[in-house]
């Protein structure tokens, strides 16, 4: 029966799945409908808060630009490559090889997302080139679903905004918090803790138990092949240059100054920024030289098309659900706001976390989640006795948990493997319920 529910599942998304930015522009007219009848504005009006949006996550679309293409370099370093290889060779069957994928990139999106993503792409194409028979996209799903936990680990944007205070911490949570609430009581709870582990237990064996008995899709040989370009030629001082380790070793030592007194007067933050600066120079100096890094550089740039894309649309998004009439009333308002009515002090976790996963389809950004729920949330969840760390979490969760039917996030994993999200979001539609109702139940019974 689990096999041929997940048969339906896979068929169903091939079907009816559009191409990322179809469904991207099909977002986009949905909200410009639903804003002009639910919130009253006009046409222009919409467009107006559209064209505003549109542009607002450029500087935000270069960081995640560069934390695929770094990452991306830094795994394709000989040295990383050869310990994911050997790592690779735990696995003896498909079953261990869609577990062990899971566990590493769980273990990953849990660190640093980025990381994560990134790890578990190059780790499903290691994977794939040593174990006969396993089915490729189900491999590269199971990579995907690491993702779930990103919002409940160290680089969670919420719960890294709790800790920040100030200003900006009392105007995003509608007055609520000024002072920082620390990981402790975000991030290391009981609640936390328990979805973390019912995940970390429960998706690899349910992504094992999806992978089919027969007519498994093997991987193309050419997604797996690994380019070993040719070292760089040195005839010529410019050459020689181009190619010089002592180059090399030099910008490193500058980072490295840079990043001790970073954790030396910050402690273990790991900003964007900075996750992206231990990516580029740590590949910096295991390629070696920099004309070999920015030959990897070369290669990784072409998966983030995507990205590049698929950003302003996503921003332009944002802008409509944020948009507000005359009255202050805007879409996204209006959606947090029929969840708080529907709430009690016992079900507002619950429905926070829901409506958090249906704001995340149109704004699939934790920011961008942050700015639109928290200071409607976070005022209400106050008001019924609901501790605001709490209703924070609840929105992080949300914004995780529909990340596997939002094939937004999936872009940079699918440019490393060569698959479209056809090809995995049938596989990630099982992991949602599963993790809906992991988190559901966490909310409902340990709050």
């Amino acid at each position: 029966m689990f096999a041929r529910i997940t048969h339906l599942c896979v068929l169903l998304v091939q079907r009816y799945l559009p191409s990322p930015f179809v469904f991207s522009a099909l977002l986009t007219l949905l909200v410009l409908a639903a804003g002009m009848l639910f919130t009253g504005q006009s046409l222009p009006a919409m467009v107006g808060h559209w064209n505003g949006g549109f542009w607002t996550l450029l500087a935000f679309a270069m960081q995640m630009a560069l934390i695929f293409v770094t990452g991306h370099a830094l795994a394709n370093a000989p040295a990383v490559s050869r310990q994911l290889d050997r790592l690779a060779g735990l696995a003896h069957t498909p079953g261990q090889a869609v577990v062990l994928v899971t566990l590493v990139a769980l273990a990953g999106c849990w660190l640093n997302w980025g990381f994560g993503l990134v790890v578990g792409a190059v780790f499903a194409q290691a994977l794939a080139r040593r174990v006969a028979g396993v089915d490729y996209p189900l491999l590269v799903a199971a990579a995907y679903s690491g993702f779930l936990v990103w919002h409940g680990g160290l680089s969670g944007s919420i719960p890294l905004a709790l800790a920040s205070g100030g200003a900006d911490l009392a105007r995003v949570s509608g007055g609520v918090l000024s002072e920082a609430i620390g990981i402790q009581r975000s991030l290391f709870t009981p609640l936390n803790l328990a979805i973390v582990a019912g995940l970390v237990i429960g998706l690899p064996l349910l992504n094992r138990a999806m992978h089919p008995h027969d007519g498994a899709r093997i991987a193309d040989p050419s997604l797996l092949a690994q380019v070993r370009p040719e070292p760089p030629r040195r005839d010529t001082p410019a050459q020689r240059l181009d190619d010089s380790r002592l180059l090399a070793l030099a910008l490193v030592g500058m980072a490295l100054v840079y990043l001790v007194g970073h954790f030396a007067s910050q402690g273990f933050a790991l900003g964007l920024n900075v996750v992206i600066a231990l990516f580029l120079f740590a590949g910096l100096l295991l390629h070696g030289t920099p004309e070999r890094y920015m030959r990897a550089m070369d290669e990784s740039v072409r998966g983030i098309g995507g990205i590049v894309l698929l950003f302003p649309f996503y921003a332009g998004i944002m802008g409509m659900m944020m948009g507000a009439n005359g009255e202050g009333m805007s879409l996204g308002r209006q959606i947090s706001e029929a969840f708080v009515a529907w709430s009690s002090a016992e079900t507002f976790p619950l429905l926070a976390f829901l409506s958090a996963g249906v704001v995340n389809i149109f704004v699939p950004s934790g920011g961008g989640q942050w700015a639109v729920q928290g200071p409607i949330m976070l005022p209400a969840g106050q008001a019924l006795g609901v501790a605001p760390e709490v209703t924070a979490m609840a929105i992080a969760w949300g914004d995780a948990w529909t990340n596997m039917i939002q094939p937004f996030w999936a872009l940079p994993l699918l440019g490393i493997v060569g698959l479209g999200a056809r090809d995995i979001m049938g596989y990630c539609l099982i992991m949602l319920l599963y993790s809906g109702a992991v988190i559901c139940a966490a909310f409902y019974f340990l709050t």
